[in-house]
């Protein structure tokens, strides 16, 4: 691997990838496309794009993310999902690549009663986790270097997710009905793109293709401690309202029905990354504390 290498990221417009474009800075040369230039759904645009590029470093945050519409959208989630990273998995292979990819917690049942690691069972109980874990799969089986990030209730300042969703409602109710029975780890876009950035910087470093094939595998990455969808609103909402908050109200999964089932336990143990990268990563509330300092800044 070049001092300098050639890093491409898909998805620059999504929560992650516009955070990566940021922190990639200085690592190397970034080349950071749109969907319009780079749709994962093209898969033989996939392949002419990467060869001419020639990247040292493929980072691919792009996704099918509309976990309830993927219930009756499954072909297209897949194909980005699923046959997507394994075409960039292909071509990274053929070129002597390293891809870097984002998966999530949506693989797992929930059913287990700690927080899951690396190498517990896969069981998705939805379209969007059932085609993210063949993008998974698809990546192990070409033999290309690489990393599997998995993480969980991913969240920023722009975009659609869970935290301007609660900005947005808590200024127009005066009490939200909230999920308190399903947990996890919220995590923020900006710590999965530091945590990715200093891990290229590592392999900067090392200049050794065998210091990723090393590595190769599957990580968890988010943020730690834990809590439920009710107790990230109610962080959400005292930091952003103080006084003037609506009232959130605890409910059971069953009292907020969605076509996808989630599962009840997302919690990932990131001990793996820590022990092989050093990454010490922060808790769930000063990552909440420093996304919404952003906000207003």
């Amino acid at each position: 691997m070049s001092k300098q290498p050639t890093i491409l990221v898909t998805g620059v417009n999504g929560q992650v990838g516009f955070e990566l474009v940021r922190t990639l800075q200085g690592l190397g040369r970034v080349v950071a496309l749109e969907r319009a230039a780079f749709d994962l759904a093209d898969l033989a645009q996939i392949r002419s794009t990467v060869r001419e590029l020639k990247p040292s470093v493929i980072v691919n945050p792009a996704a099918y993310t509309a976990v309830d519409k993927a219930e009756t959208d499954a072909d297209a989630a897949m194909r980005l999902n699923g046959d997507a990273p394994g075409v960039l998995a292909e071509e990274a292979a053929r070129s002597g690549a390293v891809l870097i990819h984002y998966s999530t917690d949506y693989v797992f049942d929930g059913t287990k009663n700690a927080p899951y690691v690396e190498d517990d069972a896969t069981n998705p109980q939805n379209v969007y986790g059932k085609s993210k874990l063949v993008g998974e799969q698809a990546i192990a089986e070409s033999g290309c270097a690489h990393l599997i990030l998995r993480t969980s209730w991913v969240y920023g300042v722009r975009g659609k997710n869970f935290l301007l969703t609660m900005l947005k409602l808590g200024a127009e109710r005066p009490e939200l009905r909230v999920v308190a029975d399903q947990i996890g780890a919220p995590t923020w876009s900006n710590t999965i793109a530091t945590a990715t950035s200093h891990i290229i910087a590592q392999s900067i470093a090392a200049n050794d293709i065998d210091w990723w094939r090393e590595r190769s595998g599957i990580y968890h990455l988010t943020a730690a401690g834990e809590t439920s969808w009710h107790g990230f609103a109610k962080a959400i909402l005292d930091i952003a309202m103080r006084e003037k908050a609506p009232n959130v109200v605890p409910i059971g999964t069953s009292d907020y029905p969605v076509p996808a089932k989630r599962p009840a336990n997302s919690r990932m143990s990131h001990r793996k990354l820590t022990e092989t990268f050093g990454l010490s990563l922060p808790d769930w509330q000063d990552a909440l504390r420093l996304c919404m300092a952003d906000r207003w800044a």
